[in-house]
């Protein structure tokens, strides 16, 4: 009987701990506002602790909603938004909520023209009414009545946080969760989406096409072309995998700058301009140096060495840009550190075997100067045996 006993007891004891992490996760519809407003539809919003409540009314194109954000602090600010041009804070729509200087929350409207806003209060694209914040238990909650127009029923959705310093709102972290605040929204069906998988999906195959083509095609390319020549046997084999590296790598290179372009003109206003002017220019760049190919000189030609310093010049130019502008876009990308570690890796690998095979090359020109000299007949003779000719 005993042994029934405690195999209940334990069954309990596994149930309850199965229960409590789940009933202490909270989720949209377990909340109850102190007005005691109801709210038909509800979601879950996937970062920041928030959540998106709302009355559709299809009569008058109208949607009662309220945002919630818990564990909010009295010295930050909050925002939710709607964003017809794109899936990030500049242009948004906003509703803005903080505590002002007597500490009593307050709530407006207000447009977000810029990575560094001053969020001061005006009116939006579309009418909002009844806008209102409450502070309690430490839940943060904006209340609105928005008049949507028909092509606002399904839109982007923005919701960010930051600090206030006096009079002045601070710009939000750049964490993680505060980028991935971004989805969408359709007030007639209750659908919510999060929207970074797509965007965050395209930054990921621009960052691997440029980190492949600029950041290793092209040293490797430099580094066929600098190493492999000074082997006779390599000639003119080396030329060929040289042109065939580089061509690859400006390939990849153009698509990696064509979805540069396209997530530029998917998000209007943000702007990373160091990282796209470093990307102009090696494009230019690189695009400078397949037109030099067609214009070669044979090796004879009297202005070989100019093309040859010209070449060089922009080869190594570029292969300098593009290090630095991929390092530029991990810090843009944020993504897991052991991607910047590995890039870091091989970077390191080539240039210690650049440096080798470097100091190699050295060793056997200076070999070959020495045999040439040796081989050359004595200043002002000719023929065999030192006789003139």
């Amino acid at each position: 009987m005993d042994k029934y006993l405690r195999a209940a007891f334990f069954s309990c004891v596994l149930l309850i701990s199965l229960w409590v992490p789940s009933s202490l996760a909270q989720t949209c519809g377990g909340h109850t506002f102190s007005s005691n407003q109801v709210f038909s539809t509800c979601s879950d919003l996937p970062v920041l602790s928030s959540f998106i409540y709302w009355n559709y009314h299809p009569s008058n194109l109208t949607a009662d909603i309220a945002y919630r954000k818990t564990g909010a602090s009295t010295g930050n600010w909050y925002v939710w938004s709607l964003n017809p041009s794109g899936q990030q804070m500049v242009g948004s729509q906003a509703l803005l909520a903080f505590h002002n200087s007597s500490g009593v929350p307050v709530a407006y409207t207000t447009k977000i023209d810029s990575l560094s806003p001053s969020m001061q209060q005006g009116d939006l694209d579309f009418q909002v009414s009844n806008i209102k914040a409450e502070y309690s238990n430490g839940d943060m909650i904006i209340f609105a009545t928005l008049h949507l127009t028909s092509s606002l029923l399904s839109n982007n959705q923005v919701w960010q946080e930051g600090t206030v310093s006096g009079t002045s709102f601070n710009p939000h972290s750049m964490d993680s969760a505060n980028k991935a605040s971004v989805g969408t929204i359709n007030f007639e069906t209750g659908a919510t989406v999060a929207g970074t998988a797509r965007t965050s999906s395209k930054k990921n195959v621009h960052g691997v096409l440029n980190a492949l083509s600029w950041g290793v095609l092209m040293p490797v390319g430099i580094m066929i072309a600098r190493y492999l020549k000074v082997f006779k046997v390599a000639n003119p084999a080396w030329f060929y995998l040289h042109v065939a590296c580089q061509s690859s790598a400006y390939i990849i290179g153009v698509a990696g700058w064509g979805t540069g372009l396209k997530l530029g003109s998917d998000s209007p206003g943000v702007k990373y301009s160091k990282h796209r002017n470093i990307g102009i220019t090696l494009f230019c760049f690189a695009t400078l140096q397949v037109f030099a190919l067609l214009l070669r000189p044979k090796p004879d030609h009297k202005y070989r060495l100019y093309w040859n310093i010209y070449h060089h010049s922009i080869g190594y130019a570029t292969i300098a840009l593009s290090i630095v502008n991929i390092y530029e876009g991990f810090d843009i990308l944020d993504p897991e550190k052991k991607w910047k570690r590995i890039y870091t890796g091989i970077i390191i690998f080539l240039g210690a075997l650049a440096t080798i095979l470097e100091i190699f090359t050295w060793i056997i020109v200076i070999k070959r100067k020495k045999t040439t000299s040796f081989d050359k007949p004595a200043n002002g003779t000719n023929g065999v045996n030192g006789y003139s000719a």
